[in-house]
């Protein structure tokens, strides 16, 4: 079954479908892959970056490798009445620490999730109790850890 890709026509689709695989793909290999012309395939590419549809690139890092040997996630609940107030602030500063790999802002229970790489249990404590928990506009906090993280590069949808 097809899925809806917006305005993207079946070259572009198999050009970010190339790119979410290997963001690395030269336009010599972008050019193979779709059959046409590498000056094609380089303004096609540019052309999905000012449309941002490929909002840019990035490196995988093994975070057990760089010395972060502890990953979690940390579950967050703003005070009721600091979330109106609060949300954008308490967003830019989480996202600013460099322990945070990844942000997400939620609707439900919780209203955010904060994953975190940390070298280990006392990192991670230091992390919760300094950054979230001492937050006078944080009600609660629970933290899950992560035992195995892989990127699951979904290319169903594009070629």
């Amino acid at each position: 079954m097809l899925q809806d890709r917006g305005d993207l026509d079946e070259v572009d689709a198999q050009i970010v479908g190339v790119l979410v695989r290997d963001a690395r793909a030269s336009n010599r290999q972008l050019a193979r892959a779709v059959g046409l012309a590498e000056s094609t395939v380089h303004a096609r590419v540019r052309r999905l970056e000012e449309r941002g549809v490929i909002d840019g690139y990035e490196a995988v890092v093994r975070q057990e490798r760089v010395g972060h040997g502890l990953q979690a996630l940390v579950h967050v609940t703003l005070r009721p009445g600091a979330r109106q107030t609060s949300i954008t602030a308490f967003s830019e500063r989480v996202r600013a620490l460099p322990e945070v790999s990844q942000l997400f802002f939620l609707g439900g229970v919780d209203d955010f999730i904060v994953h975190v790489a940390v070298a280990d249990s006392s990192g991670l404590r230091r992390f919760v109790v300094e950054h979230l928990s001492g937050d006078q506009t944080v009600a609660s906090t629970r933290t899950s850890i992560v035992f195995d993280y892989r990127r699951n590069v979904s290319t169903a949808s594009f070629g």
